[in-house]
């Protein structure tokens, strides 16, 4: 029996709960898939509405938010990836080392039974771009072909303890498996047979955070900070969605010196007989009614330049040039190359270097205890593929560099040993 079980079995008994004898298959998961859907509850519509969860992915499917993410998330989850062995060893000193990278990328492209690399890793960047929490489920397998298997969890359900000392025998994460579960995600200890948490060792589950910060243990997701400027362009969108269609009046018709009986009157032959007819209504008076503006009827009622100033705010919290969510003022071919390589450096490379990170450590290291792989991204280092080809043709006349860091560094396979020897 594992320390997970062992560790689970004796919270059961102290809640009074009998265990469960039938020991799980290896790799088994242990966590929901969707937790939030066995439980579903009716978020309430309030005037300025609470960046929960729920909330914010339902802000996540607006279209200049839903830009904004899939800039960042279709450009990473699409990227091409190797790994390769880490600085400070030596490939001649890893022993099997060709063997196991291929075990590890395998594994890495199919991470379960239902799942690709890119299908798994969109949705853990979709929760770390919209709340800062990201989550995959890590369970061995003891199968030597396929070592470990990846599962995607509902950041918005893990709990975290603050107190973990370090101890990997003792739960440092536990998902809350219903709503009633959500609350704050802080659980000092994690308290045991509770039937709502699974509780998680931290080899066994990846937590990555967007903007970490000290005073809590959680992220900060780049939809969190746009929050209420996304809740604000709503409304002035939907404001002038309204005002564009005439659904909103902009005008009164005044009659001077009408009588209370009159003005019912008239009230009702213009609902009964002209509204929505299209008839010309003949009016009989002594004065002739008036028509009030309540607006000018320009496109400066629709607060055109405020919507462009909230989109620009949503670009700067996703850390994206305005230009890629539309607002394309002063955007030239030069201008336009420049804000393209600022928004790959700015939005996109500090958070695939992030995961790449935690897939070295909490993966290889943590879980495999094969410390001398690293993950990473092909097409971080330089956009241009022919500015990347010149440099590294350079640095292989210098010989600063050999042909095999070269197709290490592109992500190629090492020539055959008969090769390298006929070429040097």
């Amino acid at each position: 029996m594992g320390v997970s079980r062992a560790v689970k079995n004796i919270w059961q008994r102290l809640a009074g709960e009998e265990p469960i004898a039938v020991e799980a298959a290896a790799g088994q998961r242990k966590t929901m898939m969707l937790p939030s859907i066995m439980n579903p509850q009716r978020v309430g519509q309030t005037a300025v509405p609470k960046a929960t969860p729920a909330n914010l992915r339902k802000f996540a499917e607006t279209p200049v938010a839903r830009r904004a993410i899939n800039i960042v998330k279709d450009r990473i989850a699409s990227m091409d990836w190797q790994i390769r062995i880490r600085r400070g060893y030596a490939a001649v000193a890893v022993e099997d080392a060709a063997e196991r990278m291929n075990i590890l990328r395998r594994c890495l492209e199919e991470p379960n039974a239902s799942d690709s690399f890119r299908v798994l890793w969109e949705q853990v960047l979709e929760d770390l771009l919209v709340g800062g929490f990201g989550a995959v489920e890590i369970e061995a397998t003891g199968d030597p072909g396929q070592p470990f298997r990846l599962w995607p969890v509902d950041g918005a359900s893990i709990q975290i303890d603050p107190l973990w000392n370090g101890d990997p025998e003792k739960p440092r994460y536990a998902q809350a498996n219903s709503q009633a579960g959500y609350q704050t995600g802080v659980q000092t200890g994690l308290q045991a047979g509770s039937k709502n948490l699974t509780p998680l060792l931290d080899d066994e589950l990846m937590y990555l955070r967007l903007n970490p910060r000290t005073h809590t243990p959680f992220g900060l997701g780049r939809l969190e900070v746009a929050f209420e400027t996304v809740n604000q362009f709503l409304s002035a969108h939907r404001y002038a969605g309204k005002l564009a269609s005439n659904s909103v009046a902009q005008y009164a018709l005044w009659l001077n010196e009408a009588t209370p009986e009159q003005h019912d009157r008239l009230i009702r032959w213009w609902q009964d007989e002209i509204e929505g007819t299209g008839r010309v209504p003949l009016l009989s008076c002594e004065q002739k009614p008036e028509v009030l503006r309540f607006a000018g009827g320009t496109d400066a009622d629709l607060r055109i330049q405020w919507q462009e100033f909230l989109i620009l705010m949503i670009a700067n919290a996703f850390e994206l040039p305005p230009m890629l969510l539309g607002l394309q003022k002063d955007v030239n071919r030069s201008t336009a190359g420049e804000m393209a390589d600022e928004a790959f450096q700015s939005a996109v490379v500090p958070v695939a270097k992030l995961l790449a990170e935690h897939i070295t450590r909490d993966l290889f290291a943590k879980k495999l205890g094969w410390r001398e792989f690293e993950f990473c991204f092909n097409e971080l280092e330089s956009r241009n593929e022919m500015e990347e080809v010149q440099i590294q043709t350079e640095l292989l006349k210098a010989g600063v560099l050999t042909v095999e860091e070269v197709r290490q560094m592109r992500g190629l396979a090492p020539f055959p040993m008969p090769l390298i020897e006929e070429a040097q």
